[in-house]
């Protein structure tokens, strides 16, 4: 089964405000989540308060290493955090889940982080840069400077199964002994300035002074934990028939100069990526499929794919094959003289005409990102999330830009 449940935040927010909602919330999003008839998927209970912390055998892609439960003997509280990449509620929580580990590290606290979902589909990912695939883990957490271990059971969701986590992030607190004293959200707003109480904070406060803890479990506002049958692989890529944007033509348009000279203006109310190819040129053919895949992550988004093949008319038909094989269902142009220097200069009398070429264009056409080769097709995503108005989720363009300013800092060291 390849299709997976999906949590709306906002949409939690308005049915469940103020309420206690996690024993009905896997019910609910069981009958509503378009699951195949034929197979009705079974959500894991959470775990209860009171039971031991489920033993758990798993890899770190950060650093190579396996870690079990008895890796964090030694501390009197231990947080076992589940997060992701794709969610952007969990990338809300990233800072505040290592201010946790920071603060709480010297009175013997420890903070594990673990990862339950396999691939998830394009569509589902138009707030992130990354997939949470072990390999993408790896560059979120050196990308944040992680300082907690995280752990991947995207492959098989075992350890997942038996703490039942509902969204991400979802947090388990547990005693000296292990024994389950809180669980639930991080605190009570994904946006950090709103918030007003840290319910986890409490709970391990709690724990470390040996009283009960004030508020035990909570709802959890996130994605939807991507379960799926027992035995079933993770999901690679979604079908292409999967969304209405998929189902739409192959469409190839022939392109003069004032086409380009337009498209370099990008007159439109979406950022554009235009990238210039040919079917000659083997990086172009290997890149391609990147960008297409951001066409389907970022459709809902203010967005476009154009690309442009520098063939010349008469070779027509093999961009059209190519088109087809790649089910580009974005805006393709093909030159539309034979005059390559004329077309050039219309678009970019800076370009030297050569392939792969990619701009990112802004909405009033200024350029911002620029490429003459082989794209960079992280950094193509994450200058998009930087520049995105915040449309559905207010805090991601914040996210992004908060985190490149990092890293540049770090760089410049």
């Amino acid at each position: 089964m390849s299709s997976f449940l999906h949590f709306n935040g906002d949409a939690f927010r308005r049915a469940f405000h103020g309420g206690e909602a996690i024993a009905v919330l896997g019910a609910i999003w069981l009958i509503a989540a378009p699951v195949a008839k034929a197979q009705r998927l079974e959500l894991p209970p959470v775990l209860k308060l009171g039971e031991k912390a489920p033993d758990f055998t798993l890899p770190n892609p950060v650093d190579g290493k396996t870690y079990t439960l008895k890796d964090f003997n030694s501390a009197k509280v231990l947080v076992v955090v589940f997060t992701c990449n794709h969610c952007p509620t969990a990338e809300m929580y990233e800072d505040r889940i290592m201010k946790i580990t920071e603060d709480y590290r010297g009175k013997h606290v420890a903070v594990v982080a673990i990862q339950p979902n396999g691939l998830v589909g394009l569509s589902e990912r138009g707030h992130d840069d990354l997939g949470d695939s072990p390999a993408e883990m790896k560059i979120r957490a050196e990308y944040r400077q992680f300082n907690f271990p995280y752990l991947y059971d995207g492959d098989t969701q075992v350890v997942s199964r038996k703490y039942g986590p509902i969204a991400t992030p979802h947090a388990f607190v547990f005693d000296e002994q292990r024994i389950l004293r809180y669980q639930g959200h991080v605190d009570n707003n994904p946006r950090e300035k709103l918030v007003t109480v840290r319910d986890a904070r409490n709970a391990i406060d709690a724990v470390l002074a040996g009283k009960p803890v004030p508020v035990e479990t909570t709802p959890v506002i996130g994605c939807v934990t991507k379960w799926r049958p027992p035995g079933e692989g993770p999901v690679e890529k979604e079908g292409y028939s999967a969304t209405k944007f998929d189902r739409q033509p192959v469409a190839l348009q022939l392109a003069g100069p004032e086409t380009l000279q337009a498209l370099r203006k990008n007159g439109t109310d979406k950022f554009l990526v235009v990238n210039f190819w040919a079917t000659w040129c083997e990086p172009c053919r290997e890149e391609f499929s990147d960008l297409e895949d951001m066409a389907r992550m970022y459709q809902k988004r203010p967005f476009e794919l154009v690309t442009v093949s520098t063939n010349y008319p008469d070779e027509r038909q093999a961009v059209q094959k190519f088109l087809e094989e790649q089910h580009a269902v974005t805006r393709n142009y093909i030159f539309g003289t034979t005059d390559p220097y004329q077309l050039i200069a219309a678009f970019d009398k800076t370009w030297s005409g050569g392939v792969p070429f990619t701009l990112v264009l802004g909405l009033n056409g200024e350029v911002l990102y620029k490429s003459l080769g082989s794209i960079d097709a992280l950094e193509i995503r994450r200058t998009l999330l930087r520049n995105f108005p915040d449309d559905e989720y207010v805090g991601v363009q914040e996210y992004f830009r908060k985190s490149q300013a990092e890293a540049e800092a770090r760089n410049k060291k």
